[in-house]
């Protein structure tokens, strides 16, 4: 797949659609905190890949895009430092964790 503005701005919007719905659903499960939520850890994968995607196309193609999506690939990179310690790739599975990396992980 070619890194292009259209397939970026595609991601995005699957990102912040899915944001919309997560945030929808912590409301419904009786006002639970979204970081407390159980796909907030796939919510950090995938605003890490939406980040990555900017990225790159910043890298790969900076005349082709313009000042407002440049705008939003810089959010989406200010999104993810903020929860970059949620993402899985870099975590030890579950069963590999200290109790207190597990407390930490689930907000306990």
């Amino acid at each position: 797949m070619a890194i292009t503005v259209q397939n970026f701005i595609k991601f995005a919007n699957f990102y912040n659609q899915m944001a919309m719905m997560m945030s929808a659903i912590c409301v419904e499960k009786g006002g639970i905190a979204q970081e407390n939520y159980v796909g907030r850890f796939f919510a950090a994968d995938t605003l890490e890949f939406v980040a990555e995607y900017g990225r790159r196309l910043m890298a790969n193609n900076p005349k082709s895009v313009s000042a407002d999506v440049a705008a939003v690939i810089k959010k989406f990179e200010e999104q993810y430092k903020k929860v970059q310690n949620l993402t899985t790739p870099t975590q030890r599975p579950i069963y590999e964790m200290t109790l207190e990396e597990f407390e930490r992980v689930m907000n306990i």
